[in-house]
């Protein structure tokens, strides 16, 4: 469509920052940007995200090709999350990291205390055939707040293209 270039940025709101930032940037090595506080009655914040008298703080961080943002809000402070939330509730399930080898990226991930749904699974094209592997791998992890990402590696003959 004409004037859209894509996806620049998925935003998640965390009630831990610093324990958003060792996932997000510890963890997936994602490099951070930029980082901001605001105060409550920042007129131009509470304008744009739709909350009066709202505060809190952010970072924005580079993940290969697209940014994540992190929003803590001090107020209003949100209610309790439900870290088993399930995918198939309204609104975003997830986002995925396109990964060149999953199972060296969830083995370190469950090492460092991230749950998985399931182990990768196959899909999106034929078996592996014992000497390379064909369509893609996938599985789904909560970070250390529940929030669901999706890894997946991308391999020949699969319905989607890598990036």
């Amino acid at each position: 469509m004409k004037h859209i270039h894509g996806i620049h940025h998925v935003a998640v709101s965390v009630p831990d920052i610093q324990l958003a930032r060792r996932f997000y940037i510890d963890l997936l090595g994602a490099q951070e940007v930029s980082q901001a506080e605001w105060p409550e009655g920042t007129a131009y914040i509470n304008e744009i995200v739709g909350l009066p008298d709202c505060s809190g703080s952010q970072f924005i961080a580079r993940l290969g090709n697209a940014y994540i943002e992190v929003f803590e809000y001090v107020t209003p402070r949100s209610p309790e999350q439900d870290s088993n939330r399930p995918v198939n509730l309204f609104g975003y399930t997830h986002f995925c990291l396109q990964v060149d080898d999953i199972d060296a990226v969830y083995h370190r991930m469950l090492g460092a205390g991230i749950k998985f749904h399931t182990p990768p699974k196959h899909g999106g094209g034929p078996e592996r055939d014992g000497t390379k592997k064909l369509g893609f791998l996938a599985t789904y992890g909560r970070d250390y707040f529940g929030n669901v990402f999706e890894l997946i590696e991308i391999n020949t003959a699969s319905a989607i293209a890598p990036l």
